[in-house]
């Protein structure tokens, strides 16, 4: 079975350079060598980032080089450098480690990096943002193909179990690093993957169960993005990257789900945010903008206001003096 290879060829994936993230568990690991081993005309680059938290860091990485250079791939380490935050580790050290291997990639015009994400992992995102309180575009939790800042990111891997990529380590007498993180209940993902065998046990819920509601909603949210973006094509205008406006009398016809996801879309695009707000605020936004006494609101780096029966979504700039009046926009049209 040829599992990476026929994602690649399932999803029409051609490319000489292929980076892949890997940490030195047994998921990445063998993720590295199934690409080296199916996609022999292909370049495969092996990244890892060395997020310097925990004593072992170090002899992790080293360990990841000494494999790769005994099958010839190409390896780098990627140092998170600084001070390291005291709160919310787990989600900067994610951020800072997407960061590492998206910067190296467009620095060495690579445009594809896999991750070995796996059905447990999906089960658990799905779980965790089930918790929060997340609506369809939450709950859609990883896709097999998405993009993050500008390079798009592969999971060949998400369908399958990871006793899988052990058993297949397990063949080529390779060991795999186990993080003591992930027997930590301090993260809230490590509770969520302790309680997947109980719900399972329990009620039959279980982490293929999870994958098909999520390829479910994946199908939702793909046409809510479809029905965004073509009422964005057809029914705003963006100026120059710096604001968007249209029509306060086409946005109180729109359906009040693709209002929520538009603006959201506009303003995380517009702050260069990798989040879009989150629903609270923005659906308090929302509800404002549809009182005829709105004026003007700030949220996510932008300021929202209504001018001369437009909606306009300009870009804050916090560093100097601006004037959102009518004649100002009349001259920059």
């Amino acid at each position: 079975m040829q599992v990476v290879k026929d994602f690649f060829e399932n999803n029409n994936i051609h490319s000489k350079k292929i980076a892949v993230g890997v940490s030195g568990g047994a998921d990445s690991l063998a993720l590295v060598l199934m690409l080296k081993e199916e996609l022999k005309d292909t370049q495969i680059i092996a990244l890892t980032v060395d997020h310097g938290l925990r004593p072992t860091s170090k002899d992790e990485a080293l360990y990841v080089k000494k494999i790769m250079d005994d099958y010839e791939i190409e390896h780098h380490i990627l140092s998170w450098e600084g001070d390291k935050p005291k709160i919310g580790i787990e989600e900067q050290a994610r951020i800072a480690r997407y960061n590492l291997l998206t910067e190296w990639c467009k620095t060495n015009d690579v445009n594809y990096l896999c991750i070995a994400h796996h059905i447990l992992d999906q089960a658990e995102t799905f779980l965790m943002r089930l918790e929060r309180g997340s609506g369809v575009f939450g709950l859609s939790s990883m896709k097999e193909i998405s993009d993050r800042n500008g390079i798009f990111i592969l999971r060949p891997l998400l369908k399958y179990n990871p006793c899988y990529m052990k058993d297949y380590l397990k063949n080529k007498n390779i060991s795999w690093v186990n993080d003591e993180s992930n027997d930590c209940d301090d993260f809230l993902r490590v509770r969520m993957r302790k309680f997947l065998p109980i719900l399972d046990s329990k009620t039959g819920i279980s982490a293929e169960r999870i994958y098909k509601a999520v390829e479910n909603l994946q199908r939702t949210r793909s046409f809510l993005e479809y029905s965004v973006n073509l009422t964005i094509e057809n029914h705003t205008v963006c100026w120059n990257n710096i604001a968007y406006s249209f029509d306060y009398s086409k946005f109180l016809l729109w359906h009040n789900e693709v209002s929520f996801h538009l603006i959201g879309k506009i303003i995380k695009e517009l702050s260069e945010s990798y989040y879009t707000p989150e629903s609270d605020i923005l659906l308090k936004l929302l509800n404002n903008m549809r009182k005829k006494d709105f004026e003007s609101f700030t949220l996510g780096g932008c300021i929202i206001l209504k001018d001369n029966l437009k909606i306009w979504i300009i870009k804050e700039y916090r560093d100097k003096s601006f004037s959102y009046t009518t004649t100002d926009w009349n001259n920059f049209i």
